[in-house]
């Protein structure tokens, strides 16, 4: 996949009547930690020509241009009857006014709240909608009786799914989908996209778990031949092995007996992406999200997510200097709900000034609450830089919730088998990487040569680390082999705990590899690296890299390798 193609719209007819327009672009679209992978993305937007005629889910505003054209070299948008719509974001305004000026006679469908956020994002108070909250149809003819299915969650609370008896095409808006552009349009090979699909799910659908589940359930009923997702490819050759998995992963969420409950409103999706890069990192580290949008939820949901949760967040914008009203109502049951033994977070984005950011902080400093991590204030977009640090945080907040139980509980003897897996001797080196404003690394110990031929190795990285965002397939590391004798200055380094978003190479001997990674100039050796594949393996990531360039740096040095009593410690 080159990342320098230009963006384009892929028109193919997939069912009677029924044709996908996929705008594509090849590079990553923006600042949001479920698009880290880089590997592009496809906007799906769908066109059905029947005796009335609709269009599902148009794109946002970077392809508004390409995608009208190709649709206007297609179809008379003044025969245009419906728009539907499975979520209303600020993104798609453009496109959706520029659809009216050519179209004004449009009928827009989408649920409730979606009306809502449509008024709002158009500035419109007088548009034609139909508000479809579950038992209403629409009937385009020949058979294209459309139902619609609410699944809301905290993120997209105004979510629709569309399902089509004529052509058994499930319009799935959000689920289902993947961060991946190519000339595919179905997922023949579904398994090539199995770690793509899984890392959408991770940062998408892992906060919102719960409802994940109530959405499967519902979408359970409807006899489906085919997702049309929202990204990526069609689900067709997948679909029953992907429903499955989504079931599992959502599994494992709900049944956590360690949660964080994470409260927050957002005014123009900034504070809900960095929402989502937190969530992120705490359920890597293996510990459960509740998220709440409270601008959505009822008070007496919030009261029963803080008392069951281990520890809290909360999130806000700031608007005319002050928290949003329901910002300010959840704090009141935050403060009236939680022992002040529960660990606490904050965060919020901002255009001039900070105060509900501030506001939160200081009411829970002074009701005697710890803070799992500092207080997070961003000015505007997030970028790459501050999602790595929001997810590191949430990595951070939940390895205290963990400690904290681990302390409680009495520790145990190691097993003989565990001594006897600890005997496992690995030598010790240093994983790094770097890609654009996001670099990380880790000690590692678990390494082995994998092949001779293409050379290559594999590494377990555990889920929890910072660095594992930056070990999927196609990315870049570099393996540093430590030397037996100066490797000791170096270990410590890498184990001691870094802050969220804090720099792990300063006061560290490094120069740039080929690859951009860092190589730690006291190493005995080093291997730039490119990863390959990668398996799930229990709490850790098995990965799969082949080698690419390498040196050794010292002929006369000898490997350091690590010794461990037992296999539960590092």
């Amino acid at each position: 996949m080159s990342k320098n193609k230009p963006r384009d719209v892929q028109v193919y007819p997939i069912a009677t009547d029924t044709r996908i327009l996929r705008s594509r672009s090849w590079s990553r679209l923006r600042f949001e930690i479920e698009y880290a992978l880089a590997k592009g993305t496809t906007a799906n937007s769908y066109l059905i020509e029947s005796d009335k005629t609709a269009i599902i889910d148009p794109p946002g505003e970077t392809f508004t241009e390409i995608y009208l054209e190709a649709l206007q070299q297609r179809f008379h948008l003044e025969d245009l009857d419906y728009v539907i719509l499975g979520h209303v974001n600020p993104n798609r305004a453009a496109t959706l006014k520029a659809l009216l000026e050519i179209a004004p006679q449009i009928t827009f469908v989408c649920s409730n709240p979606g009306a809502k956020n449509l008024r709002g994002a158009l500035e419109n108070p007088d548009l034609q909608i139909l508000i479809m909250r579950g038992e209403e149809t629409l009937d385009l003819g020949n058979g294209h009786n459309l139902q619609f299915i609410p699944t809301p969650n905290p993120r997209y609370a105004d979510q629709l799914c569309t399902y089509d008896p004529q052509t058994e095409i499930l319009y799935t808006d959000k689920l289902f989908g993947a961060h991946v552009c190519g000339d595919q349009v179905f997922d023949e090979g579904w398994e090539i996209y199995n770690e793509d699909r899984r890392y959408y799910f991770d940062c998408l659908m892992a906060p919102h778990a719960r409802q994940v589940e109530t959405a499967l359930e519902k979408l359970a009923d409807f006899p489906v031949r085919m997702y049309a997702t929202g990204h990526g490819p069609l689900v067709r050759y997948g679909l029953i092995e992907l429903t499955q998995a989504y079931r599992e992963w959502s599994q494992q969420q709900t049944s956590a007996d360690l949660t964080v409950a994470l409260i927050y409103a957002s005014a123009y999706g900034n504070t809900a992406t960095l929402a989502q890069a937190i969530a992120r990192g705490i359920t890597k580290a293996g510990v459960a999200v509740e998220s709440i949008n409270c601008e959505f939820t009822e008070p007496e949901e919030i009261r029963a997510a803080v008392e069951k949760a281990g520890g809290f967040i909360m999130g806000s914008p700031t608007l005319g200097g002050h928290a949003p009203t329901p910002v300010q109502t959840a704090l009141g049951i935050v403060l009236s709900t939680a022992t002040n033994n529960k660990l606490a977070g904050v965060f919020g984005s901002f255009g001039w000034s900070g105060e509900a950011v501030d506001l939160i902080e200081g009411k829970l400093k002074d009701a005697g609450y710890r803070f799992g991590f500092d207080t997070i204030r961003v000015k505007f977009k997030p970028d790459d830089a501050t999602l790595q640090l929001c997810e590191e945080a949430g990595t951070d907040f939940a390895q205290a919730l963990k400690k904290a139980r681990k302390v409680r509980a009495p520790s145990q003897p190691a097993t003989t088998v565990e001594q006897a897996v600890g005997r496992i001797v690995g030598s010790l080196c240093v994983l790094t990487a770097k890609e654009g404003d996001r670099s990380s690394a880790m000690l590692a110990s678990w390494v082995a040569q994998a092949s001779f031929n293409p050379p290559g190795l594999t590494i377990a990285v555990a889920k929890e680390r910072a660095v594992e965002t930056l070990t999927h397939t196609g990315n870049k590391f570099v393996l540093n082999i430590l030397k037996e004798g100066n490797h000791l200055g170096l270990m410590k380094h890498f184990l001691k705990p870094f802050g969220p978003g804090q720099d792990r190479f300063a006061d560290v001997a490094a120069q740039e590899a080929e690859n951009g990674s860092p190589i730690l100039t006291d190493a005995l050796a080093y291997l730039e690296c490119s990863v390959q594949n990668r398996m799930e393996s229990g709490d850790h990531w098995l990965v799969y890299a082949t080698v690419e360039n390498g040196k050794l740096l010292d002929n006369d040095g000898v490997t350091a390798v690590h010794h461990r009593k037992s296999a539960t410690h590092y």
